[in-house]
């Protein structure tokens, strides 16, 4: 790895796990604070517009404002969110937060910030080592997830240490990340020149992005909202309430389930550049991915929770495979001027069907089976599956058509 790329692997990684730690917490901080559940979905749900809306525009102008600079104010924006949420409860200046720091409450690591690492990664190394790096990124990003959910214990622990009120401790978590935010900036002033687009694009529309690449963006999109909507089926909030109410799995269970789930991720990140070096990067998200959501879809035919829990780990060691193969394959078949507007566009439309997902499937829960969003899921991410493979086979990444 370059140091240019191990400089944005480790404010990724400082990044996602203060996101990470404030998706555990921040329902739980704002519930003690007074505001209704009701009041919360609100603060996150325009966090998540407000995170939307800025992936955009990053996506549009970025690389004329300079992707460094972009860089190091997003993350001031988001340490200064993170500081106010442990300040204040009153709901109007909440939702004026959550909008100006684009507040990220999902506990995943999903925003402008992230679009345009991975749009600026490529630049970091060669097309051959491209995937490796993308591999390496997703590895330190889902590690900063696991230790951020780890450390939802600080509040205890400090409450413990410093003789205060838990709510008190849970204000001071607050703060140590938005220090831990802020402190992700720091490696973006380091950056060299390179990352920076040659011939940036002017006014808010991006003129460098020629008809084709638009029309290949579009594609790329439309199939990828398919498969998040699918993954929002799939989210880890409704199966760890199936294998509550299937199995009777305890919270305790459920934390090494997940937390073992996460260590599969990581792993798999790496082991997918390593098999798209031999079967190239669109056979790679195919084959690996449509096995995982038949896994998924066999779990409710499980006897007992073990073997269930078993289905699950092994879709969890095959379904982030496609994740750096997706990032380095979209960036190899755009052109270099065009790579920050397909890394924003293709994100956001992620983002916007990995949203819709729970909104049905929680309600299909309740009203058709329990089990019915992992066979809806499974079955959104088999057909995204198949319609990439037909679309796109031909379309072969740089270092692939030789």
């Amino acid at each position: 790895m370059t140091r240019d790329a191990a400089l944005v692997c480790a404010a990724g990684g400082l990044r996602a796990a203060a996101i990470s730690l404030v998706g555990v917490l921040i329902v739980i901080h704002l519930a003690s604070r007074g505001l209704s559940v009701g009041a919360i979905g609100l603060v996150i749900g325009t966090g998540i517009a407000a995170s939307a809306a800025g992936t955009i525009i990053t996506a549009l102008r970025a690389d004329r404002w300079g992707r460094r600079r972009t860089l190091v104010v997003l993350s001031l924006l988001s340490a200064a969110g993170y500081a106010a949420l442990a300040f204040t409860a009153a709901l109007p200046v909440l939702i004026l937060i959550a909008a100006a720091a684009m507040l990220n409450g999902l506990g995943r690591d999903r925003g402008p910030a992230s679009a345009l690492e991975q749009a600026l990664l490529p630049a970091t190394t060669t097309d051959e080592r491209r995937t490796w790096t993308m591999a390496w990124y997703n590895a330190v990003v889902d590690s900063g997830h696991a230790v951020g959910a780890l450390g939802a214990a600080l509040p205890t622990v400090l409450a413990g240490a410093l003789d205060i009120r838990a709510i008190d401790g849970r204000a001071l978590t607050f703060a140590l990340c938005a220090i831990v935010v802020a402190a992700s900036a720091i490696p973006y002033v380091f950056l060299g020149p390179h990352v920076e687009q040659a011939e940036p694009a002017s006014g808010l529309t991006n003129d460098a992005v020629d008809p084709r690449t638009r029309a290949v963006v579009r594609r790329i999109a439309g199939l990828f909202a398919i498969d998040s909507i699918g993954g929002g089926f799939l989210s880890s909030a409704l199966v760890a309430y199936w294998f509550f109410e299937r199995y009777g799995t305890t919270e305790v269970q459920l934390a090494y389930l997940f937390f073992a789930a996460r260590i599969l991720n990581v792993v798999s990140h790496l082991a997918a550049a390593w098999i798209a070096r031999r079967i190239g990067l669109v056979n790679t998200m195919v084959l690996t991915h449509l096995p995982s959501s038949v896994f998924m879809m066999l779990a409710p035919a499980a006897p007992t929770a073990a073997v269930a829990a078993a289905f699950f780990l092994a879709r969890e060691a095959l379904v982030e495979m496609d994740v750096p193969t997706r990032q380095s394959y979209v960036l190899a078949v755009v052109p270099p001027s065009a790579r920050t507007y397909a890394s924003g566009m293709t994100n956001v439309t992620r983002n916007a069907g990995w949203a819709v997902g729970p909104l049905i499937g929680g309600s299909v829960m309740q009203h058709l089976s329990l089990a019915a969003p992992l066979f809806i899921g499974g079955t959104l991410k088999i057909l995204y599956d198949l319609a990439l493979y037909r679309s796109f086979r031909h379309l072969k990444a740089p270092e692939e058509a030789i």
